[in-house]
């Protein structure tokens, strides 16, 4: 009689077992994922000026101003940025530096997003080209 009540329970021991290392497996796997995806969000956030790029180009207007216009990328998975710094150089046609300005662009990028932008600038006499640069930007939190 004894024989038939051990049976039952080694059996539901068993299968009690199996059943709980899937579960810690599925559960495991979300933790890596989520902590991996931790991991990458802090690495991001640590130095916006890697994840967004500037491109742009631009012309004189009547005014005598210097129209710049670009686009702003955020290539980061998993940060959103606000109010990204960009410096403008100003260069004369020998590629000598005439002049740095900084400009904040209040937008917000969200990951694989890309935003135009404008400005205008009086620039020093003898510009003849503007490079643009990411200096940093505001981390939004989440």
């Amino acid at each position: 009689m004894k024989k038939y009540f051990i049976i039952p329970i080694f059996l539901s021991t068993v299968l009690i077992s199996c059943n709980s290392d899937s579960g810690n497996k599925i559960k495991s796997e979300k933790e890596e994922y989520q902590l991996t995806k931790e991991n990458l969000l802090k690495k991001e956030q640590k130095n916006p000026s890697n994840f967004l790029i500037v491109s742009g180009h631009d012309k004189r207007n009547m005014l005598g101003q210097t129209v710049v216009k670009g686009i702003i990328t955020n290539k980061a998975s998993i940060a959103t940025f606000k109010d990204v710094e960009i410096k403008l150089s100003f260069y004369s046609k020998t590629k000598a530096l005439l002049e740095n300005d900084k400009e904040t662009i209040f937008e917000q990028y969200k990951p694989g997003e890309s935003k135009d932008f404008k400005t205008k600038y009086f620039a020093p006499k003898g510009t003849d080209s503007v490079g643009l640069e990411v200096l940093g930007a505001k981390v939004v939190e989440e």
